[in-house]
Order: structure tokens, then sequence, then C-alpha cells
């Protein structure tokens, strides 16, 4: 999937992406059902970039790849959620927070600044063509954007 991004399809990948674009549609409804939609404005942006970029996989069967790659970035926010709540519980002191630190600054390069680029520079290719992958490019550059 990391090379043919475009045309490699699995059942496990498309039913993650299934269950990822089915998540980003719960959440954009408990965002807006909630009232928090004025403090929460960047997440829905990212949920309705999110979603159609795996619409593409679920209506189309084209780039599952490129949505189970885009979903490695939900990877390095185990270790933001363990820092917050560390933080929450002021726990800075701990020697478990310093080295989440140091795991988290790892874990971001990793899994979400490295699958970006390598996505962005996939997606380059479709710039001078009127294709999905141009769509999904635009996509991509603005989530690339808000990282």
């Amino acid at each position: 999937m990391l090379v043919e991004i475009e045309t490699a399809w699995s059942l496990s990948g498309y039913l993650l992406v299934c269950f990822s674009a089915g998540y980003f549609i719960h959440d954009t409804v408990d965002i807006v059902a909630s009232g928090q939609t004025r403090a929460s404005w960047e997440y829905l942006v990212h949920h309705v970039m999110a979603m159609g970029a795996f619409f593409s996989g679920i209506f189309w069967s084209s780039f599952v790849g490129g949505g189970v790659l885009t979903l490695l970035v939900e990877v390095s926010n185990i270790f933001l959620t363990i820092r917050m709540m560390m933080k929450i519980s002021n726990a800075q002191d701990h020697l478990l927070y310093r080295v989440n630190k140091y795991v988290n600054l790892v874990m971001y390069f990793l899994f979400r600044l490295a699958p970006q680029a390598y996505l962005t520079h996939f997606f380059l290719r479709y710039v001078n063509q009127r294709t999905l992958g141009t769509f999904l490019l635009g996509i991509l550059l603005m989530l690339d954007v808000m990282i």
C-alpha cells in the first residue's frame, strides 16, 4: 500500500477507511450538537477534509492505500494525549512525563510529518491533471498547512 497508494486495495484497509470515516462523521455531529462549533472550528475543518479524502476510497475504491497511510498520523495522538493527561494531573516532574516528551517528539516526526511529506510528494504528480488525485492533493496541502 505504500507504493501503490492509488490502486492498492485490501478488505482490511477498506474497512479501516470506512470505520475512520464513520468516526469523523460521528465526531463532527457531536461537535455541532454540543454547541462547540465556534471553539472547535479547526477540528471541523480537519474532519470535513478527512471525510472528503476517505470517501474517495469508500465510493470509488481508489486511494485506499493513501487513506490507510494517512491514518498513521493518528499514532502520534496517543503520546499527545498521555502528555496532556499528565499535564492536567500536574505530573510534569515525573520521569514518565520527560520520557514521553521525547517519545512524543520522535512519534511526531515518524507518524505525522513523514507520512504527510510522503503523501504530498506522491500527490504532486497529479498537479497538472484534473482527477481525483488533484482533489486529494488540495486536501492534503490544506492539512499540511494545518500541521
